[in-house]
């Protein structure tokens, strides 16, 4: 049975996108302007875009792989597609970084030792123990969503519907403890794979409860809400300085409940609901399309913004900036990304059987 699109959630992936651009445009920014303190203050939330697309990709990831898990090529196709859609920019973005990018922002290619991690997806785990990097900071991100990928669809094939419960309990406890052992030694929690698996954990329960029927109704997800908007807000805009651990350390639960609970409240609108109209607007949706474009391009096409115009005008720095990442992205989409998509076609899962066996295995 071939899985519902749910169109906004195209939307989502671009209110992800531009929440980073923001947070990365204007956390730049030095000034003593009061009006441009305060977006700058209020614009810090745009940090938690990533934390977003991970709740998204961990629902989306685990739907497609509890919908296909007794397809005879469940690995192949899985494995394929993924890289297909990933890959493909993603190196070539490393080109751009390492061999293009250096004449046209007046400087140097960081030596091969420092690349390696980003060729290999460990750069994440490179800036958590502070081993010498270079390369697109944005990357991080990346690197975390290919581990789940790795790992997660052997959990998914493997183990029953209680068990794969169980494991994304277990997971958000081990970030928990990550966290907490990481600081101990003095190391960052925001870019280690393990610390920041719970929020791909908490997407992928969503899944099981879109298969146990609970996207049908809003009541579950507006307690939620009501529960973690105030500790979610107030824990991410707190300082995390030396010394706040507490923070550090629990911060990512209640943020990652709180888009738990706002994607499963966009899910379960009406159709006529101007909130679900809104992220299914064909702006939003054509973000939504480019936006690992826009994630991977954008501080680049801002630095030569930056660089090339010598922009006074903040407003104005910002306007083209967004418009080069727009136009870098969707031509990058239609001319290089696209001819790889299509080769998709060739790895579908038209033998899936039918998704009854997994809702079978759920009420028993």
């Amino acid at each position: 049975m071939k899985l519902k699109h749910l169109y906004e959630l195209d939307g989502i992936r671009a209110l992800a996108a531009l929440m980073v651009i923001v947070y990365h445009f204007t956390v730049s920014l030095e000034s003593n302007n009061g009006l441009l303190i305060l977006i700058k203050k209020i614009s810090i939330f745009g940090g938690t875009g990533p934390s977003l697309f991970f709740v998204l990709s961990g629902f989306l990831i685990t739907r497609i792989l509890l919908a296909t898990r007794n397809n005879d090529s469940y690995f192949l196709i899985f494995y394929t597609r993924r890289a297909l859609r990933i890959f493909p920019l993603y190196y070539l973005f490393l080109v751009v970084t390492y061999f293009i990018a250096p004449p046209l922002l007046s400087t140097s290619t960081p030596p091969f030792n420092q690349q390696i991690w980003f060729w290999v997806y460990l750069q994440n785990i490179a800036a958590t123990f502070r081993w010498p990097n270079a390369g697109p900071g944005q990357f991080w991100s990346l690197a975390i969503e290919e581990h789940f990928y790795i790992f997660w669809p052997i959990i998914i094939y493997t183990c029953s519907m209680s068990k794969i419960k169980s494991i994304i309990y277990i997971i958000i406890i081990n970030a928990v403890l990550t966290r907490i052992l990481l600081l101990n030694y003095g190391y960052a929690t925001g870019y280690f794979t393990l610390t920041m698996m719970d929020e791909l954990a908490v997407g992928a329960l969503l899944a099981i409860w879109e298969l146990q029927g609970k996207l049908k109704s809003q009541k579950n997800f507006i307690t939620i809400l009501a529960f973690t908007i105030v500790p979610g807000v107030c824990l991410w805009f707190m300082p995390s300085i030396s010394g706040q651990t507490f923070i550090k350390i629990f911060k990512y639960i209640p943020l990652s409940f709180f888009y738990f609970s706002f994607l499963g409240i966009l899910i379960t609108l009406n159709e006529n609901n101007l909130l679900k109209k809104l992220f299914r607007h064909r702006i939003a949706t054509f973000t939504g399309k480019i936006s690992y474009g826009l994630y991977v391009y954008h501080i680049l096409c801002f630095e030569l913004v930056r660089i090339h115009l010598n922009i006074d005008n903040i407003a104005l720095y910002f306007i083209l900036g967004l418009t080069a990442t727009y136009v870098m992205s969707s031509i990058s989409y239609y001319t290089f990304e696209l001819k790889f998509l299509r080769l998709k076609d060739r790895f579908s899962y038209s033998s899936v059987k039918s998704r009854q066996v997994v809702v079978d295995e759920l009420n028993t």
